[in-house]
């Protein structure tokens, strides 16, 4: 188990990690989060090619996620079933660097580490397998980017904090709504649940490498805006729990074996309110992605990521 001290930035003390449970690390999937039970919906494989030189080759590669890996909206988006998958998402764009590399992207909008081992539902109807039957016992490469909807993160989130903002926009009124909230307990269940996920592949595809993807970076270091309204005291207090999400995950990661790629320094200055925003603000458009959501941009550094990574 790594120490407690590597999981969190020295600045949260006991106190502010008690302070913080669901706060932003994005929005949930504001449509695919929960019940439904039609029929299982496959979501279908994706072999894709490019004449760029590929780091390494890899024959089969999985791409396991939720809404930051599937990327809803970007187009070209797949609307067919609950998971609203990008064509042009980071799985995507890794394949396409590997010509002869066969992807089977499987995240999904809403996912949790729990749907890696239990289907998934949406709240519209419509189920999706288990991420895990895509992983064959010949995969020779998986990437996984989950855990921010673990806990409760993602979801009901962001529509909370943004009413709260109303009855208090000079303080910190989210912050102090979830005062009694254990954070601390939540990232070491989102570390030990990313572990799992790890754990559940490696015995699937022992010969796999498996690589875990970060978050990026959401919520401005400093300064506010229109397209992300939250009270002023609540930005740094978002902050704080969207680094303290990435910690939990890079500790998974390490618990398990797994090597992690880092979005989080990738994206600093592309946050929601930056000038060159890489996250897509309030406003959800079916020509860009859905609110608090990656846009193109952030897929495309995320998928250089990756293959520095392999490279």
């Amino acid at each position: 188990m790594v120490a407690m001290e590597t999981l969190y930035p020295p600045t949260y003390g006991r106190a502010m990690r008690r302070q913080l449970l669901p706060l932003l690390l994005g929005a949930c999937l504001l449509t695919a989060c929960s019940s439904g039970s039609d029929e299982p919906v496959a979501a279908p494989a994706r072999t894709t090619g490019s004449p760029a030189a590929a780091p390494t080759q890899y024959e089969q590669y999985v791409a396991l996620g939720d809404s930051y890996t599937a990327a809803p909206l970007v187009p070209p988006t797949d609307v067919s079933t609950i998971c609203l998958r990008s064509g042009v998402n980071y799985p995507a764009l890794v394949a396409e660097a590997m010509p002869g590399t066969e992807l089977t992207d499987v995240s999904c909008s809403g996912a949790q580490t729990a749907n890696v081992t239990a289907p998934q539902s949406g709240q519209g109807g419509g189920t999706v397998p288990p991420q895990i039957d895509a992983v064959r016992r010949g995969t020779d490469l998986v990437t996984i980017g989950l855990g921010g909807n673990d806990e409760n993160l993602f979801a009901g989130v962001l529509g909370r904090c943004t009413q709260l903002a109303r009855t208090d926009p000079t303080g910190s009124p989210c912050r102090d709504a979830f005062v009694e909230q254990d954070l601390e307990a939540a990232f070491l269940r989102i570390h030990g649940n990313v572990a799992g996920v790890v754990r559940t592949v490696q015995k699937k595809a022992p010969d796999a490498r498996v690589l875990v993807v970060g978050y990026p970076h959401i919520v401005p270091a400093s300064g506010t805006c229109d397209l992300l309204p939250l009270a002023q005291g609540d930005y740094a207090f978002a902050e704080l729990v969207t680094q303290g999400l990435n910690d939990a995950v890079r500790a998974g990661a390490a618990d398990a074996g797994a090597e992690y790629v880092d979005l989080w320094e990738r994206t600093a200055g592309h946050d929601i309110c930056a000038a060159d925003p890489w996250i897509n603000g309030r406003i959800t458009s079916a020509q860009t992605a859905l609110a608090y959501h990656p846009l193109a941009a952030e897929q495309r550094a995320a998928a250089e990521a990756v293959l520095a990574q392999l490279r």
